[in-house]
């Protein structure tokens, strides 16, 4: 079998992870947490938000216990760190279908990486769950490491100073528009993932089926 040439204009692919090569639902973690603490279901819904603290979580500027200490807060819970852990790490599903696959014929072809805005605490959960599905990337890149997270244009200049590649040939793929968007503006290809079907479309466009 003769390996494709890789398309003139991209040389190098980035995807995001959760959401687009395994499933993610947040919703799992408040009905866990709810669960914990005896509470009706429902009951702690609107408390969890995406806050400043959250953010600084990410990009590793607040530490696990500090995070811990917020949602306890936040969330008006008694509950101790290893059961706020619990819930924190229950959001994980399964592999989306097909989209190992996907990566693996994409990374036979091209520089595949993977860039992820992500804290240590989940990365712990998802990192060991996820190996086989994370084996084609040439390197994950955790918004928790290099201190910057998408949408950042740091975070996605720090990315393709890391890969060798200008951002203009990189091809991205991420579920958020708000994260496409920033790309785009910086010059950077990007695909908005709804489903599996759209980095199938994507990949086809540049021959690699």
């Amino acid at each position: 079998m003769v390996t494709p040439e890789p398309p003139p204009t991209v040389d190098a692919l980035l995807f995001d992870l959760g959401g687009v090569v395994f499933g993610i639902d947040f919703d799992r973690a408040v009905r866990h947490w709810e669960a914990s603490a005896h509470l009706e279901p429902g009951a702690l819904v609107g408390r969890f938000t995406v806050d400043d603290a959250y953010e600084r979580h990410e990009r590793a500027h607040l530490d696990t216990a500090g995070y811990l200490a917020h949602l306890r807060t936040t969330l008006g819970v008694d509950l101790s760190d290893d059961e706020l852990a619990a819930g924190w790490n229950d959001i994980y599903l399964g592999p989306l279908p097909g989209m190992a696959e996907l990566v693996a014929r994409a990374a036979a072809v091209l520089p595949t990486y993977a860039f992820t805005n992500t804290n240590v605490l989940h990365q712990s959960a998802w990192e060991p769950r996820f190996a086989a599905e994370l084996a084609a990337f040439r390197h994950v890149f955790s918004s928790s490491t290099i201190g910057l997270r998408k949408p950042e244009e740091a975070a996605f200049r720090h990315v393709a100073d890391e890969v060798g590649v200008p951002l203009e040939r990189i091809l991205f793929f991420d579920d958020t528009a708000e994260n496409v968007d920033a790309a785009r503006a910086l010059g950077m290809p990007a695909v908005l993932v709804r489903s599996p079907a759209d980095v199938t479309d994507a990949l086809a466009a540049l021959g690699i089926d």
